[in-house]
């Protein structure tokens, strides 16, 4: 389960567009950035995406993706005009479509090729999933479908995009906004597909536009209560709410950490409870708590400056650093493509080792390392700030650096946990005890 919001120029505190998102997966679905380029395509060319091939259009935007290493598309990116977007997973009351499609990850990144614009993007998505649907399994070993929301945002304004199937309602957000996995809109949207009201009707939801109610009634309340999407948006919402005219990269990134109300308190751990999340979420014992941020980004959209977007790459950004990539400065080489096996080699594989044994004992080991953590962060986006308007040398020589830091630091807060490479005690420590035998990790 996974949350997105976004804050718009009068909520800001230089006029930008800040986007935030934990990807919430599961704990060994291994997390990749990718940058994919510009390129100009032949005609009759198609693209194969996780399930289905379809065709391709002349140019492709190039694209900043964070997504899970299996799926073709992402649960969240930036292209280079300054589109970003996040999705959620929402659980409807219409069927799935048999045959494999177009997934929401798909859609996601499918936008990000072909769109200019957050409006253009809404367009693109809306008409690839008239055209196609959206079907397929969304799971990396447990069977799960879904259906999606978006949050699509450019540096002038945002969207928030709904859907059902092939149905689907959008509304302009006006200073900030929030979606988890639930649908949020109600009677008043600014666009819709042309059958969301009458696919109702003719199921006997409601019996005109009078009394349609597109959450009430398209929603599976089941699968909805149990995500715990309600809590989370109401968390988010308040925070954006009470930062609103400061919102800043540091805030959403501070947002994107919250462990909720009990979060802050000397005795919480991610090892109580069998039921709700948090936005940091910490996967734990069960059928319901199997989700974890497995990846986190914030981007940062300035009109007439090309993005700046904050990645971790890695698990729990409570226990993660945020480091900022530009299209024209390019990722460092962060070596070999983690997979859903343990792989030490690998950036996101070698992070499980500080996040694991941080889950031994939080609260003693991200206490131990948390002022350091905000310390790096603050430093570089201080320096980020200089090399936003600097050269292109300056932004690839900081994104290089910021990996490289980031590494270090990680490598010297594993060495200062305390014993253990897991959590033992309780449901929780077996949980986290069939994660790791699932990896093959030692």
């Amino acid at each position: 389960m996974c949350d997105t919001f976004v804050s718009l120029a009068p909520a800001t505190t230089d006029g930008s567009v800040l986007l935030g998102k934990n990807s919430d997966r599961e704990p060994n679905e291994a997390h990749v950035i990718t940058l994919v380029p510009a390129a100009d395509h032949d005609p009759g060319a198609s693209v194969s995406a996780t399930y289905l091939s379809i065709p391709q259009v002349p140019h492709t935007h190039a694209v900043l993706l964070a997504k899970p290493y299996w799926i073709w598309g992402a649960e969240m990116g930036v292209n280079e005009h300054g589109v970003a977007i996040g999705n959620e997973a929402v659980f409807t009351r219409i069927p799935h479509e048999s045959a494999d499609g177009l997934i929401g990850m798909d859609l996601l990144r499918l936008a990000l090729e072909r769109a200019a614009d957050a409006d253009e993007a809404l367009t693109v998505i809306t008409d690839l999933l008239g055209r196609h649907g959206q079907s397929g399994q969304c799971g990396h070993t447990h069977r799960l479908r879904y259906h999606n929301s978006f949050i699509v945002a450019d540096p002038e304004g945002a969207w928030v995009l709904e859907t059902a199937g092939r149905e689907w309602a959008a509304s302009r957000i006006n200073r900030f906004d929030s979606i988890s996995n639930a649908i949020t809109q109600h009677d008043r949207f600014d666009v819709r597909s042309d059958g969301l009201v009458d696919e109702a009707v003719r199921r006997g939801w409601c019996r005109g536009p009078d009394d349609f109610d597109f959450a009430a009634q398209y929603s599976d309340r089941v699968y909805t209560r149990f995500s715990d999407a309600h809590p989370r948006q109401c968390r988010t919402e308040a925070a954006l709410a009470a930062a609103a005219g400061s919102t800043h990269p540091s805030a959403a990134m501070r947002l994107l950490r919250d462990h909720g109300e009990d979060g802050a308190s000397a005795s919480w751990t991610p090892a109580r409870g069998l039921l709700g999340q948090s936005i940091c979420a910490h996967a734990g014992f069960g059928p319901v708590r199997v989700s974890q941020s497995v990846g986190s980004m914030v981007a940062h959209l300035v009109p007439g400056e090309a993005p700046t977007v904050w990645l971790t790459g890695t698990s729990a950004p409570c226990t993660s650093v945020f480091k900022p990539v530009w299209f024209d400065g390019g990722l460092p080489d962060l070596g070999a493509q983690p997979r859903g096996r343990y792989d030490p080699t690998t950036m996101w594989w070698r992070h499980e080792d500080l996040h694991r044994g941080s889950l031994a004992h939080y609260r003693q080991a991200v206490t131990g390392y948390a002022a350091d953590r905000d310390a790096l962060e603050a430093d570089l986006i201080e320096r980020a700030e200089k090399a936003r308007v600097g050269s292109r040398d300056d932004r690839a020589r900081l994104t290089a650096e910021a990996f490289a830091e980031a590494a270090d630091a990680e490598r010297q807060w594993r060495r200062r946990l305390p014993p253990g490479r897991r959590p033992t005690r309780g449901l929780y420590g077996r949980a986290w005890a069939g994660f790791d035998r699932e990896a093959r990790r030692p």
